[in-house]
C-alpha cells in the first residue's frame, strides 16, 4: 500500500508521521486488497482546546473510504480516526463476494 502523508500549513512532525505509518501499514497487513492511503494532518483554532485534525482517504476496490477526526493531540485524532477507517473496512469486507 502506497501512504502519502501531508501537513497542512503545519511544519512536519517525523514522530506523528511515522506514528501513522506504523499504523497504516498494519491495517495494510489485515487488509490486502488497499491500493493507497492519503493523510491529512490540519490545524484549526478551538475554543474547546482541539483543533487537530486526522483526514484519512483510502484509495480501495469500489468506492474509496473517508474519516475525519478533531481532537486535542494528532496522535489520539489518528487513532480515532483509524478506529473509524476499521469500520468500514469491516463492512466493506463483509459485502465483497469472493469469486470461486
Amino acid at each position: 500500500m502506497e501512504i502519502k502523508i501531508q501537513f497542512v500549513q503545519l511544519p512536519k512532525s517525523d514522530a506523528v508521521e511515522s506514528f501513522a505509518t506504523r499504523k497504516l501499514l498494519k491495517m495494510a497487513k489485515k487488509y490486502e486488497w488497499l491500493i493507497k492511503a492519503d493523510v491529512f494532518y490540519k490545524l484549526e483554532p478551538d475554543k474547546k482546546g482541539k483543533g487537530k485534525i486526522c483526514e484519512i482517504r483510502l484509495s480501495l476496490p469500489g468506492p474509496r473510504i473517508f474519516a475525519f477526526s478533531d481532537e486535542e493531540s494528532y496522535e489520539i485524532a489518528t487513532d480515532e480516526t483509524i478506529r473509524d477507517i476499521e469500520k468500514q473496512l469491516q463492512k466493506r469486507k463483509s459485502e465483497i463476494k469472493p469469486y470461486i
